[in-house]
């Protein structure tokens, strides 16, 4: 399964990384989201190509900010 990191902006605490978990979790053909706040990197795991907009679309609505692939 391909792991595809993105960078993100915003991101600080443990309240940040679970909320990204659960709402990036929560997308269709993901299987596994990982948030490393000190890199500001978002990584998650897919079973084909990750949906990039859907991606970003989950990480703006819930208050942050998806700069692009790292």
């Amino acid at each position: 399964m391909p792991a595809t990191t993105y960078a993100v902006s915003g991101m600080s605490c443990g309240h940040c990384k679970a909320t990204l978990t659960k709402v990036i979790g929560e997308l269709d053909g993901v299987s596994g989201v990982e948030v490393d706040l000190g890199s500001g990197h978002l990584t998650v795991t897919t079973a084909t190509e990750p949906d990039d907009a859907a991606i970003a679309e989950a990480v703006d609505e819930a208050g942050y900010e998806l700069t692009g692939r790292a």
